[in-house]
């Protein structure tokens, strides 16, 4: 049986830490945890003709992942993290590099042609290149496949129109708790945590709508059904890159053939893992694995 293509599409970066630098992206991070479920995962994106371009396919070759990424003209992406007096991280997401300037490509067309699952944010979305490369990739898809939109708003860099249009073609939303009281007012919902989610799956047409609360638990909305799952608790070694894999378990689940509470079960076990260990791309252990 063919393993499920299953594509991260967005931005691949350095998170520039004031005690080094860790690879940071969530596509990417969605692309190697859903192919620890037996996918075929591949990350998309783009970086420079630069040493940190080069160090992060090297990353990505000592984990086993497959990529796509461009080589461009434009430096590959950093985030600058400082901490403030009382210790508060500070981030700015440098601008007009690499991963902005994805190029839509007959390999990228390809690829998109035959994806059984893709997940993008609305970060990656900020530049003109690579939000015509995100919607064309997307409509390219199968009609059966699994969009997952994985909403990540990230300091100014979103707007109503890309989480509109985003919401508009795909078929899963992941957003946490957080993110939904900024899109709240902006999309005019209102009453209870569910009433919304109920109102923007209705809207758009979604399949579920996930919904994480950190510490508080989790939420998977159907039509039909809701999950909710508390969060195990671990002793936290760091959070990066745990919300990537909850997204990728849960996928990587579904295209399995598991159900959507089996699937979710699955998800909050791997991203209670996660965060336990340090960085976002640990090995799942085989007994959390299907």
């Amino acid at each position: 049986m063919a393993r499920k293509l299953v594509v991260g599409l967005g931005e691949a970066l350095w998170d520039m830490l004031p005690d080094g630098k860790q690879v940071g992206g969530a596509p990417a991070n969605f692309a190697y945890h859903a192919s620890q479920f037996g996918c075929d995962g591949v990350a998309v994106s783009a970086l420079g003709n630069d040493s940190l371009g080069d160090e992060i396919v090297e990353y990505f070759d000592s984990r086993g992942l497959r990529y796509l990424l461009q080589r461009t003209a434009f430096p590959t992406g950093t985030v600058q993290v400082t901490l403030d007096a009382a210790g508060i991280p500070q981030y700015e997401i440098c601008e007009n590099v690499a991963w902005d300037n994805i190029e839509y490509t007959d390999e990228l067309d390809e690829l998109a042609s035959k994806a059984d699952c893709v997940c993008f944010g609305s970060l990656a979305q900020r530049g003109a290149v690579s939000y015509g490369t995100i919607t064309r990739f997307l409509d390219r898809m199968p009609a059966d496949s699994l969009k997952v939109f994985d909403i990540n708003l990230r300091q100014h860099f979103y707007t109503s129109e890309v989480l509109d249009a985003s919401m508009n073609r795909c078929n899963i939303l992941k957003i946490n708790d957080e993110e939904l009281e900024v899109i709240t007012p902006m999309f005019g919902l209102s009453g209870s945590v569910e009433h919304r989610c109920r109102a923007l799956m209705e809207k758009y047409g979604l399949r579920c709508l996930i919904l994480t609360c950190g510490t508080d638990g989790s939420y998977v909305f159907t039509a039909d059904e809701v999950s909710f799952l508390e969060t195990p608790r671990v002793k936290v070694a760091d959070t990066v890159g745990a919300g990537d894999s909850f997204t990728g378990a849960f996928c990587g689940s579904l295209l399995a053939g598991a159900s959507v509470r089996d699937a979710h079960r699955r998800a909050v076990d791997v991203a209670a893992f996660v965060c336990s260990q340090s960085g976002a791309m640990p090995r799942i252990p085989d007994g959390l694995r299907l």
